[in-house]
């Protein structure tokens, strides 16, 4: 339930050195039609990062596109399909979205998942409340659906050769650093880094170490 202002800070520092696109991710309910559509307008061949629902997706277009992606940056995200504990807590989040209660949802269930504790904290759950609410319940469904029954994409990783950055949020209790030592694990070319006083969301907790990631990512031969 983010938009690209979750990237803000680094779309501030890259945007005079090079190109970019940002992508919505709330028009389908499944990672295979989401990531088709971002193919019908993304270049020929580019660089793709995602964080969170975001890499997830990524990995659903080096499925469908390897021989497009250049490189990879997976930030806070999880190959692995959902387990069958948290799809069970989909449907009642879905109903109550349906209901007018995404606020609620954001408020209670997700935010304090969100983020490590730090000077900016207030400031950032607060963007993560208007950015759910600018999204509304519609984007809430069809992204809990979509995350909800999206396959393993452990052999996906596998098969990349490409240039691949795997960084988290040290913090992070919704992607543990487990998951991206495993990712790292799995892609041929990748480094790891994990950014400390931060949990889910490193791009707005720790912005000047993800930038500095990114571009050595991007800068990459």
């Amino acid at each position: 339930m983010c938009d690209a202002r979750l990237f803000q800070p680094q779309i501030n520092a890259l945007s005079g050195r090079l190109p970019l696109v940002t992508a919505p991710i709330g028009g389908h309910d499944s990672m295979q039609a989401l990531a088709a559509e971002i193919l019908n307008y993304a270049p020929p061949r580019f660089a793709l990062a995602g964080l969170s629902m975001g890499g997830i997706l990524a990995m659903e277009i080096l499925r469908q596109a390897p021989d497009r992606v250049d490189r990879v940056a997976l930030l806070d995200t999880n190959p692995r399909a959902e387990l069958p504990e948290v799809q069970e807590r989909r449907a009642p989040q879905i109903e109550a979205a349906k209901k007018g209660e995404l606020s609620r949802i954001m408020r209670d269930e997700m935010k304090p998942n969100y983020l490590a504790d730090g000077p900016n904290m207030g400031a950032i759950l607060d963007l993560c409340m208007t950015m759910a609410t600018d999204l509304g319940p519609e984007v809430f469904v069809n992204q809990s659906i979509a995350l909800r029954d999206r396959p393993d994409q452990c052999e996906t990783l596998r098969q990349f050769d490409g240039s691949a950055l795997v960084l988290c949020g040290e913090e992070d209790r919704l992607c543990p650093v487990e998951r991206h030592e495993l990712m790292h694990e799995l892609l041929p070319n990748s480094r790891l880094q994990i950014i400390d006083g931060a949990g889910h969301l490193p791009t707005l907790e720790q912005p000047e170490i993800t930038t500095a990631a990114l571009i050595r990512w991007l800068e990459d031969t």
